[in-house]
């Protein structure tokens, strides 16, 4: 069929075509929202799931929506290896002139930028990756110790006082936070716990992978009581069909059940190939309806070009060891797996393993829900691993 009206759009963050089965997760952030800026008690909300599952897209939705509503958003991607007050400052200083451009009278967010001011003088002798200067004078005694979490949590109260002032509220959404340093998140952590003490109008929109819960309970106990965890996985079966059937039937093709049921065992009803899936199905039909024979010759392209980018960009991160370390693990299976079992087909004790494990949690590789275990953090990865490994031992 013609790939200039191909409705799907495999990518990293890109909008699906139809966002299906998050619903409810919308609503929920949505209520939480709206108390927030009515000034009733809410909690911020971590979204945690394993890559592919959507958590960008839901994240973006959610953020487009919320700057519709009048709420002052910001919205930031944490890369590997920057500081948390490196990645937070532009952002912040966009909000706040943002606030201060709000008609209502007040003169809290000139207040708060300053401080701001102060923040970053502070914060440059401490962080060396923070290229960012501002001229907006500074706020003295005010977020400029040089003690993150102490300025942190000044700062923010700054901030939260201005959205006050105004009538609105301030809310941060931010993708890849399990990158954030423990005891950065724990300044974070802090920073927000204060706000909500004192019934300030900002929240966190969060997401990760999946250890981001043990990540923000061993920075604050309390993070538990803070944040909401929802989980976000592979979609419901129904939820997968109208993902790939919606799309397609705005533009009058149809899938068999067979093709429908092939397509779900072959992405195991994963947003990310879903859309992969449906892009190559469209490529290969000639027409309406998409039967299972185009499904089957679909899956070998799509998989070819999942081997070439969406797996190889995280293979190519991996040193010797941790490539290993994974092909054992695929060895197993999708997991989780024991990593006395994972060290014991590498012929090694648990400990001599034990950093290659760790630096493979820290770069995102894998995860670890209960003591001992280790799962994937890419659905189907370990199909990759095999086959791009077939001689590893």
């Amino acid at each position: 069929m013609d790939p200039r009206t191909n409705p799907y759009s495999p990518g990293a963050g890109n909008p699906p075509p139809e966002l299906a089965g998050r619903n409810d997760l919308i609503e929920k952030a949505t209520i939480a929202l709206d108390r927030l800026r009515a000034g009733r008690s809410t909690r911020s909300m971590l979204f945690v799931g394993l890559r592919g599952v959507g958590k960008t897209v839901l994240l973006n939705h959610m953020a487009m929506q919320t700057e519709a509503q009048g709420f002052v958003v910001m919205f930031i991607e944490v890369p590997e290896k920057r500081s948390l007050p490196a990645v937070l400052i532009p952002p912040l200083r966009t909000a706040l002139i943002k606030l201060d451009r709000i008609a209502a009278s007040g003169v809290l967010a000139k207040r708060a930028l300053k401080a701001l001011g102060s923040f970053v003088g502070a914060m440059k002798v401490k962080y060396q990756d923070i290229e960012f200067g501002v001229d907006i004078g500074k706020e003295q005694g005010t977020a400029d110790t040089g003690d993150l979490e102490h300025d942190l949590c000044e700062l923010f109260v700054e901030l939260g006082q201005a959205a006050k002032e105004k009538n609105t509220a301030v809310v941060l959404f931010v993708d890849e936070l399990q990158y954030v340093k423990e005891d950065e998140l724990a300044s974070l952590i802090t920073a927000l716990h204060r706000c909500s003490q004192r019934q300030l109008p900002i929240a966190l929109m969060g997401a990760g992978l999946p250890q981001l819960v043990g990540q923000a309970g061993r920075a604050k106990s309390y993070a538990e009581r803070l944040f909401e965890f929802p989980e976000i996985g592979p979609l419901k079966e129904a939820e997968a069909k109208i993902a790939l059937e919606l799309p397609a039937e705005k533009l009058g093709v149809a899938y068999t059940k067979e093709a429908l049921s092939e397509i779900l065992l072959q992405t195991q009803a994963y947003p990310y190939f879903l859309q992969e899936w449906g892009k190559h199905n469209w490529q290969c039909a000639k027409s309406s309806p998409i039967l299972q024979e185009d499904v089957i010759a679909a899956t070998e392209v799509a998989v070819s070009d999942l081997d070439a980018s969406f797996f190889r960009v995280r293979f190519d991160r991996l040193t010797p060891r941790e490539k290993k370390y994974l092909r054992a693990m695929a060895e197993l299976g999708a997991g989780p797996h024991r990593s006395g079992d994972i060290a014991q087909l590498l012929s090694k004790g648990v400990q001599a393993v034990a950093p290659t494990r760790s630096s493979l949690i820290a770069k995102g590789m894998i995860h670890s829900l209960s003591h001992g275990d280790n799962s994937f953090t890419v659905p189907l990865f370990d199909g990759y691993m095999k086959r791009v490994m077939p001689d590893w031992r």
